[in-house]
């Protein structure tokens, strides 16, 4: 479901960089779900309330994705933990490569939503500022000759031209940005996964970590005051050899 949506999203930016004049099309052919109330809900709104509709409808789904995610890294994490109590270190090793993945994708999923939500807000802006200069417009029609003389057209266009390149570089920069991240299946490096087993094993205890002798989880380190202590007395000793016999 999530690849779809991300798909969906990466098509509709594309399809926004390459200036596609009939917008509305494209959400309802690719994104829209097949729900009379959203089509009524749309059948109402402007072309780019449409589209802000959507993105926000996306960025919601992204992240029940991602809490999802996060649930079954949790459920891994306790399989996790019960392989390792009961000496399968084989089957640990497993469920924490899914922890980890399940951990990477919900990071992906909680990335894209923010940058879809973030082009969400500069849409939203967008609707109200056109919805100001609708109004602007409306009220300077009425406005006498004394106006003129502010060439209110040539504002009008250079308000426009910049509200225009303003959009096109935020679409093309949230395209880079979401193409980027749309991959969910992450690799599950071997560091890590000993990470997570060695974290796992110091939380349920001791019992479990003499347990590991074929799983190679790398033994606690010593601190860095044991290490200068052992260090001295080494030294210390070295010293009194050196020392001639009295």
């Amino acid at each position: 479901m999530e690849i779809q949506v991300v798909s969906s999203v990466c098509q509709f930016l594309d399809y926004a960089v390459r200036g596609v004049a009939d917008i509305t099309t494209f959400v309802i052919t690719f994104l829209l779900p097949s729900s009379s109330i959203y089509i009524h809900r749309l059948s109402s709104m402007s072309n780019l309330e449409k589209s802000l509709f959507q993105l926000k409808f996306t960025a919601k789904s992204l992240q029940r994705q991602a809490k999802k995610a996060t649930k079954d890294e949790a459920a891994e994490k306790n399989k996790l933990k019960q392989a390792l109590a009961k000496g399968n270190t084989d089957g640990a090793r497993i469920y924490a490569q899914n922890a980890i993945r399940k951990k990477n994708e919900g990071l992906n999923l909680l990335r894209l939503s923010s940058r879809i939500d973030a082009v969400a807000s500069r849409v939203e802006t967008a609707v109200t500022m056109r919805s100001v200069t609708n109004s602007m417009g409306s009220v300077v029609k009425g406005m006498d000759k004394a106006m003129e003389s502010m060439n209110l057209e040539r504002i009008s266009l250079v308000m426009d031209k910049f509200e225009s390149q303003f959009a096109d570089l935020d679409v093309q920069t949230s395209y880079m940005e979401s193409t980027m991240s749309d991959t969910t299946a992450m690799a599950t490096p071997q560091d890590q996964v000993d990470s997570l087993m060695q974290q796992v094993a110091d939380e349920a205890g001791l019992e479990i970590q003499h347990g590991l002798g074929e799983a190679k989880v790398p033994a606690k380190e010593p601190t860095l005051g044991e290490a200068t202590k052992e260090e001295d007395s080494n030294l210390a000793e070295r010293l009194r050899a050196l020392r001639p016999a009295t």
